[in-house]
């Protein structure tokens, strides 16, 4: 009777054993959300979401922070108000990162119709320099268009359309898009047929890791993707501090557009650990994102040599 029971235990513990290693062998394929990795919510009820911020290097960076708001216009202003020095948001801002707007501005007026958002500051807005005039209006751009469905952004002064970059002679033309750039690198040899693709890159601080998105103007007339793939396979390191975790041996095979998902196939390079089939995370959201800002698809299908690894929803961040 004893023996038979020990042997009854030795079974299911064995059975148990083996479960586990069929579960570590094949892994299920996991779903990636720019949502989920952006929007998490506690106990408190309180929204982490994506923001765009000053970091250590004079980066426009993506971060996150805790807010929440009744609807877009509130969430419009916090997300504004974060970005003005010594504002009553400051101690939100996550370590590493700084807010760039004047500390005497005041947000007079949000309106938003449609896919538009106008925002009118006070004349404080204008003690900007040139160089955190053009960063302020990069930051403020990304932040509300990552409100849902805005695509355009409208900035006043005292009901006043601005018509040139604070402390600079250089106009703007209304209406701001992320189409336009941010953390703008110049590689052109000719200003004609110039070419913006929007890649994100990583950057790190005592917290970890952070996006960094910076826009390559260029000549190069292939499609995003491929400019995409290829900043970042072609080194681990841009201007010396931010990095890309995608191996250089990584290949685009090919890719499809249809009904707003894209397809990626890689060879067996875009993998971390070839035996796991396992891809880095930081590897999925850096192409992800630079995905969202260059194309207008939902999703994301990461593929090698054909069969599908991992996906990744693209939403905008509520």
């Amino acid at each position: 009777m004893l023996r038979k029971f020990a042997y009854n235990r030795i079974f299911r513990t064995t059975g148990m054993l083996l479960l586990f290693l069929l579960i570590l062998l094949f892994p299920a394929s996991k779903e990636y959300s720019l949502e989920e990795e952006s929007v998490k919510k506690t106990s408190l009820n309180t929204n982490y979401r994506e923001i765009f911020l000053i970091d250590k290097d004079n980066y426009v960076a993506r971060t996150k922070v805790n807010i929440s708001a009744s609807n877009d216009v509130d969430m419009a202003k916090k997300l504004s108000e974060l970005l003005i020095i010594d504002g009553k948001y400051e101690q939100k801002l996550p370590n590493g990162f700084k807010a760039i707007i004047p500390s005497d501005t005041k947000i007079n007026d949000v309106k938003i119709e449609n896919d538009s958002i106008t925002i009118d500051f006070s004349r404080d807005f204008l003690e900007l320099n040139e160089s955190n005039g053009q960063k302020a209006i990069e930051a403020l751009t990304y932040n509300l268009t990552s409100i849902n469905n805005i695509k355009y952004v409208y900035i006043k002064v005292d009901n006043k359309m601005l018509e040139v970059i604070p402390g600079s002679t250089k106009t703007i033309n209304m209406p701001l898009t992320r189409q336009k750039g941010v953390n703008k690198s110049f590689e052109v040899t000719s200003y004609k047929d110039t070419n913006l693709t929007t890649v994100y890159f990583v950057n790190k601080n005592t917290s970890g890791y952070y996006y960094v998105p910076v826009t390559k103007i260029n000549n190069d007339n292939r499609d995003k993707i491929k400019i995409i793939i290829d900043e970042l396979t072609s080194s681990h390191i841009y201007e010396t501090n931010l990095m890309s975790f995608l191996n250089y041996n990584t290949k685009l095979i090919n890719y499809d557009l249809n009904d707003n998902v894209l397809t990626l196939n890689f060879n067996e390079f875009l993998f971390d650990d070839a035996d796991q089939k396992s891809i880095l995370e930081e590897v999925i959201y850096s192409i992800s994102l630079s995905v969202r800002d260059n194309y207008d698809v939902s999703e994301v299908i990461f593929t090698v040599d054909g069969k599908e690894i991992t996906k990744s929803v693209i939403k905008n961040i509520e």
